[in-house]
């Protein structure tokens, strides 16, 4: 894993030769070795269709090509960070969301009404994430920002989790996702605050939540 925890808000990045990683653009703090940052036009590792999927989707955040030899420092926003690894699957995650992450990953971008049908829809909506998700799959590590901390959920066939979906982060693994409604007190005394509705997770995998209601 190339990503090693500084603390709660920064992670040191191993850059070696012949391989490549991406970050958001901003997001490096300080470097030591022969390390090159070159705006990444194509969209990061899925190519042009990749970037074309994301600018239709508002996914368009910006990114570098981290390449050489020495260690990165990386940071965003005084953000909360935390490291996912891969071992072949796939992260689903919002761009925006996403710090730095190992080059040979693939790229995409999926539609969230493919999860859900409508209510997946209705879930971009509701909760400002749009209607389209980044998805990273093969084996590295990623690193994620959010608010407050982050803790990782396990959701098994017999254990779905249900998750605010202002809190959500991301989630790996094969996870199926639906919105519902939940109206209770919260609702009736006029908070309006999202708890209306609940993002609930099944199948086999882990969600990644965050300890604040607060969007990045």
């Amino acid at each position: 894993m190339p990503f090693r925890e500084i603390n709660s808000k920064v992670v040191e990045a191993t850059v070696l030769p012949g391989q490549r990683m991406f970050s958001q653009r901003g997001a490096m703090l300080a470097y030591k070795g022969d390390v090159s940052f070159t705006p990444n036009i194509q969209g990061g590792q899925g190519g042009v269709m990749s970037m074309l999927g994301r600018r239709l989707a508002n996914e368009a955040t910006p990114l570098m090509t981290v390449e050489g030899s020495g260690t990165v420092l990386f940071g965003h926003g005084g953000h909360h960070i935390q490291v996912i690894g891969l071992t072949g699957d796939t992260l689903y995650v919002e761009a925006d969301r996403l710090l730095a992450f190992d080059g040979a990953l693939q790229q995409g971008t999926m539609f969230m009404g493919s999860q859900g049908g409508v209510m997946g829809m209705v879930r971009g909506q509701v909760t400002g994430q749009g209607l389209f998700t980044t998805t990273l799959t093969g084996h590295g590590a990623v690193a994620v920002m959010a608010h407050g901390g982050v803790f990782e959920i396990p959701i098994t066939p017999q254990r779905p989790v249900h998750v605010d979906p202002q809190a959500y982060v991301a989630h790996h693994g094969d996870v199926r996702n639906k919105l519902s409604t939940a109206l209770g007190w919260r609702d009736m005394v006029g908070r309006g605050s999202g708890e209306a509705f609940q993002l609930e997770l099944s199948g086999n995998g882990a969600v990644y939540v965050q300890a604040s209601e607060e969007k990045l």
